[in-house]
């Protein structure tokens, strides 16, 4: 009986490497597969290539943002500041709720 039982997890372990191996076989000979481009894929892999090295190079900022942009920026945060009455608009607002007070009514 355990004999049995042993026979049959180890088939089905089995078909389970399998499975898994001929998977990983088919998804490594894709990639390895070295394929050229079309003209338009080329082009656009190019441009995802030159935006992530131009964002690299800004480090956080807006790709060529411009000195109009942080300009506008700039405003429009002073604007915000302003109406809303100052304070830190990077930093999330600390909510302080207070319970209510609730007085026992005479019987």
């Amino acid at each position: 009986m355990a004999l049995h039982r042993l026979f049959s997890l180890s088939a089905l372990i089995r078909s389970a490497v399998a499975v898994t191996l001929r998977r990983n076989l088919g998804v490594s000979s894709v990639l390895g597969a070295r394929v050229d481009l079309d003209p338009v894929q080329k082009l656009f892999v190019d441009k995802i290539r030159d935006y992530n090295a131009k964002s690299k190079a800004v480090a956080g900022g807006v790709v060529e943002g411009g000195t109009a942009y942080a300009k506008n920026v700039t405003e429009e945060v002073t604007k915000l500041q302003r109406l809303y009455g100052g304070g830190d608009l990077a930093k999330f607002p600390d909510f302080k709720f207070q319970d209510p007070k609730y007085d026992e009514a005479a019987k």
